[in-house]
């Protein structure tokens, strides 16, 4: 007798969380998404909104190489023999 009211407490239980996640979950969800949303809207404004100032922007500046003219190796005229 035991057995068959723990099974049913058990199977009820479950039931209601699966009712509750039901009707949670979606809402849940929902307001996820609008934070999301509104997140991206924010940075989406914050690059388009600035007002550009007549200057240029480097974010990457390669370093600069030695000449290799220096390493090509040894280059002859050309003469032309008829």
């Amino acid at each position: 007798m035991v057995l068959l009211k723990i099974l049913f407490i058990t199977i009820c239980v479950l039931w209601l969380l699966k009712m509750v996640a039901r009707l949670l979950l979606p809402m849940f969800f929902h307001k996820m998404m609008a934070k999301a949303q509104n997140q991206a809207n924010q940075r989406y404004q914050q690059r388009h909104n600035q007002t550009p100032d007549g200057r240029i922007k480097v974010d990457y500046m390669p370093p600069k190489e030695k000449n290799r003219g220096d390493d090509a190796g040894d280059f002859v005229d050309y003469e032309e023999v008829k």
